[in-house]
């Protein structure tokens, strides 16, 4: 199983062993997961599907086989850009495409503005703007007190990926984190602090329209910060569309037509 050793990871807070997947050959492709893990919203079937990338899934720490705990709080976002560079540089990697699926894809916004040198292009899926993130406290406060609550299926997937009790423990992390990004807001709504309009790098968005995580000026805040971004709302989506029957198709359309129009001006070759 291959690891990557990080000498001072922020999200570990210390040494940390870097579990990651790997797909292909070509092109390098980071995936990004969401605040659940990998698994809950996997793309196995799909990665493979890609041709001419090599797409390379990595845990963060907290998560999966990665190194656990990790420290949450109103800056894991910006804890987890740190810990994705050097999980880059401990594998060789100075420059791939970025796709983010929401917690995600926060992360790769943000590296594309620290770091652009870095980044092919980014694919931004499930993208969160919104720090209070109102419509959605309930959901995070379940996360936080009552992570049984979401039934069955979910925590037996958890359970699976990241062990049994610590699934439980992850969850409270990372339902507190965003009722501590919501407090932490002092009246900038934005988790970006105004910089989401510095990013520079070739995105592609593809947000579903029915995302329940979504509040519902979020994507046209992001329109007009990044106009020259291909935005997609994909009608029957929800919060993970590359895994969604109703919509997977179309999102893997968008997704090629992008991969497409960057090889096409020679940011990826």
């Amino acid at each position: 199983m291959p690891f990557a050793s990080i000498a001072d990871s922020p999200l570990a807070a210390g040494p940390a062993e870097i579990y990651y997947r790997e797909f292909g050959s070509g092109v390098p492709l980071l995936f990004l997961h969401g605040g659940w893990g990998y698994q809950i919203y996997p793309l196995d079937v799909q990665a493979q599907a890609l041709a001419g990338l090599r797409i390379v899934i990595p845990d963060r720490s907290g998560y999966g086989r990665s190194t656990r705990p990790a420290v949450f709080g109103p800056d894991l976002h910006a804890r987890g850009v740190a810990e994705t560079l050097l999980f880059l540089d401990s594998i060789g990697l100075r420059q791939c495409i970025f796709w983010g699926h929401s917690d995600g894809a926060v992360i790769a916004a943000m590296l594309g503005i620290r770091a652009p040198e870095r980044c092919l292009g980014l694919v931004l899926e499930a993208l969160h703007y919104d720090r209070e993130k109102i419509s959605s406290r309930s959901f995070f406060q379940s996360m936080a007190s009552e992570p049984e609550s979401f039934g069955p299926r979910v925590t037996d997937i958890l359970k699976k990926e990241h062990g049994d009790p610590y699934w439980s423990q992850l969850l409270r992390s990372e339902g507190q984190a965003w009722l501590d990004i919501a407090r932490s807001a002092n009246g900038a709504r934005d988790l970006f602090d105004g910089n989401l309009s510095q990013l520079r790098v070739p995105t592609a968005i593809l947000h579903g329209a029915q995302d329940p995580r979504t509040e519902p000026w979020e994507l046209d805040a992001v329109r007009r910060e990044l106009p020259s971004a291909g935005l997609h709302r994909l009608a029957a989506g929800g919060h993970s569309p590359h895994s969604e029957p109703a919509c997977a198709t179309e999102f893997h359309r968008h997704l090629g037509a992008a991969l497409t129009r960057w090889s096409q001006i020679g940011l990826v070759r």
